[in-house]
C-alpha cells in the first residue's frame, strides 16, 4: 500500500476533513504504537510500510518497550493529536485497522504478541469490531 493510498484510507474510515488531519492521527498513533513495542518490532513493522510512514514507527524512542497501559495508549495519541480521547481512541483504531491491510498478518500478530489482552480495543477496527486480516 503507498503512503497515499494509506492516508486517504485514514481520512476516509476517520471521517476526516484533511488529508493532514489524517496525517497527524496516524502519525500520534505509529509513533505511540511504537514506543510501547520492545526491540526491532517496530523497525519490522516499519519495513512493510512506505518510508513516510515507516519514519513514525522508527524514531528515537522506538522499541524502547514502554510498558503503558492501553489508557495511557489513548491518552499519548490524544495528546499528540491535539483532539479529545475518543476521537483518539476511534482515529487510533482506523490507523491500526488500516495498517493490518497495508502489513503481513505475521507482522500484525507479532504486534499483537507483545501487548497485553487489555490492547485488544486498539485492534477492534473502525466497526468496533476484532479485525483479522485475511
Amino acid at each position: 500500500m503507498k503512503h497515499d493510498e494509506f492516508i486517504g484510507q485514514v481520512q476516509h474510515r476517520a471521517r476526516l476533513a484533511s488529508r493532514g488531519d489524517a496525517e497527524v492521527a496516524t502519525r500520534a498513533t505509529l509513533e505511540t504504537l511504537a514506543e510501547r513495542l520492545a526491540g526491532n518490532e517496530p523497525h519490522n513493522a516499519a519495513a512493510q510500510l512506505p518510508e513516510g510512514l515507516a519514519a513514525y514507527l522508527t524514531h528515537d524512542y522506538a522499541g524502547m518497550g514502554d510498558a503503558f497501559s492501553v489508557n495511557e495508549f489513548f491518552e499519548r495519541v490524544s495528546q499528540r493529536e491535539r483532539v479529545d480521547l475518543p476521537q483518539a481512541v476511534y482515529h487510533a483504531r482506523v490507523v491500526l485497522e488500516v495498517m493490518g491491510e497495508a502489513v503481513s498478518q505475521g507482522e500484525m500478530d507479532d504486534i499483537r504478541a507483545q501487548l497485553p489482552n487489555e490492547y485488544d480495543p486498539l485492534f477492534q477496527g473502525s466497526q468496533g469490531r476484532m479485525q483479522t486480516n485475511n
